[in-house]
């Protein structure tokens, strides 16, 4: 059986694209180039799904969630704040998985924080 080497890429929908890529360039770091490839840390991805009464992606509206791995959790959260960014207050602990925070960008979309054990 085939199978997929790993995740090749993220397309959103944007009202305004240019705005939504420089806020996840400025608030999150990604450094995209002007082609949007954007060379990742080595690691694990997660493929999961949900029932799709769940509440965890926010709006019921929204039918997936970004997930990015951090390396400090608190840090990335006190820096999303201090952009002025949408930062749920509450965090979340798993043990043996890691730590998970959320912060939704400016088109609505609920992105998921974590900070593997």
């Amino acid at each position: 059986m085939e199978r997929v080497l790993g995740v090749g890429g993220y397309f959103m929908r944007a009202a305004d694209p240019v705005v939504l890529g420089a806020w996840y360039r400025d608030c999150l770091g990604l450094d995209a180039d002007e082609n949007g490839l954007w060379q990742q840390e080595a690691g694990v991805t997660v493929f999961a799904t949900f029932e799709s009464e769940t509440e965890y992606f926010g709006s019921r509206a929204q039918q997936t969630m970004l997930n990015f791995r951090v390396r400090d959790l608190d840090a990335m959260l006190a820096q999303l704040r201090a952009k002025g960014a949408d930062v749920a207050d509450e965090t979340q602990d798993m043990e043996g998985v890691g730590r998970f925070g959320w912060v939704t960008d400016p088109e609505g979309n609920r992105v998921e924080l974590w900070q593997p054990s």
